[in-house]
């Protein structure tokens, strides 16, 4: 999936975060390792920049514990 920075003062973590509405852990670093020479820009991409990211996983839904209230 590629993606354009359209605003100033946008980190990766924060593309990331517009793109999928989620951050899932190790998306930043594969999307460092989909576009070498990224971090060379800064924390702060330029706008205009074209950023390539990873295929989103399937959100997991979240496990709740099962309490037993009598046995």
């Amino acid at each position: 999936m590629r993606v354009e920075v359209t605003r100033e003062n946008m980190t990766l973590d924060l593309v990331v975060w517009n793109a999928f509405g989620r951050q899932d852990p190790g998306v930043v670093e594969q999307a460092f390792e989909l576009n070498p020479g990224l971090a060379e820009l800064g924390p702060f991409l330029p706008v205009g920049t074209i950023v390539e990211l990873p295929e989103p996983q399937a959100a997991k839904p979240p496990l709740r514990e099962t309490v037993v209230l009598w046995t």
